[in-house]
């Protein structure tokens, strides 16, 4: 399953990059400022970057440069702007790609299939995720316990999979809430929270401590271990 590592900064782009590369089999970390996906990069160890340029702070094309000095991992570089002069000064920052918006849901498949065959052999079909009785699968966006499918809302949904995507990592309420799918509208934190026990409430079993998802007290939340 390739794992795509995608910075934007426009909520509702975000949003729906994330949700089109999802149910296309892919794992996802996004992240709004170059600072937070430049952080990533080492524990999230991604397949290829998905990269807007027009960033706040360190912009798209810096963080390009920045990347290649850390490894070969492929750019994809999206932009508003494509002058030539703008698709050449992102091809020699080091991108793979240039991507010019807005682009389709499938351009951006088929750009990311033809990135990754020329940089190594082609990913094998998502396969789903087990996390103890949890079934994960996110090509489908459909999870399972115990054989039983789960009916989650959007956000919950969106909420495990960001959590399973990094067993074990602790993520507070502020981190988490941009994971929802609140397009930046809701800033209460407390969201996070009541969307927690409405997962719970699904995944977890009744009358016990939560195996799946943890609380850390003062901190935030962790997805495990089991």
């Amino acid at each position: 399953m390739p794992r795509i590592l995608l910075v934007e900064d426009d909520p509702a782009l975000r949003e729906m990059t994330w949700l089109s590369l999802v149910r296309r089999g892919h794992e996802v970390a996004a992240f709004d400022t170059g600072e937070a996906g430049l952080a990533a990069l080492t524990r999230f160890r991604p397949d290829l970057v998905l990269l807007d340029v027009g960033l706040p702070g360190l912009d798209g094309i810096e963080l390009c440069h920045r990347l290649r000095r850390r490894g070969p991992v492929p750019v994809i570089l999206v932009s508003g702007r494509g002058e030539e002069s703008d698709v050449i000064g992102g091809l020699d920052a080091g991108a793979d790609d240039y991507l010019v918006k807005p682009a389709s849901a499938e351009v951006v498949e088929a750009r990311i299939r033809a990135v990754l065959r020329r940089v190594g052999p082609a990913a094998a079909p998502p396969k789903p995720e087990v996390h103890g009785g949890l079934v994960i699968d996110r090509a489908g966006l459909t999870v399972r316990k115990e054989g039983r499918l789960l009916s989650l809302t959007p956000s919950a949904l969106r909420l495990l999979l960001h959590l399973t995507a990094f067993p074990g990592q602790v993520f507070s309420r502020a981190q988490l809430l941009g994971h929802m799918g609140n397009r930046g509208l809701v800033t209460d934190t407390r969201m996070v929270d009541a969307c927690v026990g409405r997962l719970r409430h699904a995944v977890e079993d009744e009358g016990g401590h939560p195996r799946y998802v943890q609380t850390v007290r003062g901190f935030g939340y962790r997805f495990g271990p089991l």
